[in-house]
């Protein structure tokens, strides 16, 4: 009888563990009797059930991601490019997800997976490497978060956020644009040296104008100056000579016999008759 009494008791325990459930505050449980839907419990708090009548499956109700491996995409311009991206999605409607799913969660997001694979396909196949790489990556996100809520809408589940974490170049495609920003800079290069050539030319024949008129002008100001001079330099030579004739002349003679004799073996063969002598000969006049 002892024993049976235990016995009694440790079933009784167990039934009345088997009858009770929890559900926190992140989950939605569904209560099934032999494997239909009796009632969806989001409330959170200790639930009761009927043992071995009643079976429940929870549901987490949180954002959930779904790192979906690397895959390669081609372009519009049929170039592999390798994108690695990720999604953001949680459960909205329990009841609709297992009727949809069963409640599995790696069949769930297999089918994520695809849908969203199909939409990079779609819409890389729209694009270049240029805009996927550059300027319309938030666009595409946009557009295959669109239109995977309405391909998921029947699995009670919706997308939060649709992300690209990396888009790579294939290792011939990296090659070929690698080779296209060179031909690129160095064709800007040129134009820039050929602007630059151009730009120093004009600047050159600019400074080559300004530095003739330069001259020109400094040649101009130096022969005036120069003919001031030498008007002045006669003028002085004339009233000098008014002044004294005579000895102007002689002064002048004087001038000319040290150029002519300059050098020892100068020899001049001259009439001493001539004007040359005049002031050694008194009779020449």
């Amino acid at each position: 009888m002892k024993k049976l009494g235990i016995v009694i008791v440790v079933l009784v325990l167990f039934i009345s563990i088997s009858a009770l459930y929890t559900v926190s505050e992140t989950q939605t449980a569904i209560k099934l009797r032999l494997g239909e839907i009796v009632y969806v419990d989001r409330e959170p708090g200790l639930k009761f059930k009927m043992p071995f009548v009643n079976n429940v499956v929870k549901f987490d109700n949180r954002i959930q991601t779904l790192d979906t491996p690397a895959d390669r995409f081609l372009t519009g311009e049929k170039k592999n490019v390798i994108v690695d991206s990720y999604v953001k999605w949680r459960i909205t409607d329990a009841e609709q997800f297992y009727k949809s799913t069963g409640g599995n969660m790696a069949r769930t997001k297999n089918r994520l997976a695809q849908i969203i694979k199909t939409g990079l396909k779609s819409e890389f196949s729209k694009r270049t490497i240029a805009d996927v790489v550059s300027g319309e990556r938030s666009e595409i996100m946009s557009s295959i978060a669109k239109l995977a809520k309405k391909d998921i809408a029947e699995f009670g589940i919706e997308i939060v956020d649709v992300r690209i974490k990396r888009i790579d170049l294939s290792q011939e495609v990296s090659n070929s644009v690698y080779r296209r920003m060179q031909a690129e800079r160095q064709r800007v290069a040129k134009e820039f040296r050929s602007k630059g050539a151009e730009e120093a030319e004009i600047i050159r024949a600019a400074a080559d104008k300004k530095r003739t008129i330069i001259l020109a002008d400094a040649y101009r100001d130096s022969e005036k100056i120069r003919g001031e001079g030498d008007a002045l330099s006669a003028n002085n030579y004339a009233q000098a000579y008014t002044k004294d004739v005579d000895f102007y002349s002689f002064y002048r003679s004087l001038e000319s016999y040290k150029k002519a004799f300059s050098g020892q073996n100068d020899i001049m063969v001259l009439n001493p008759n001539t004007q040359f002598f005049r002031h050694f000969n008194p009779e020449v006049k």
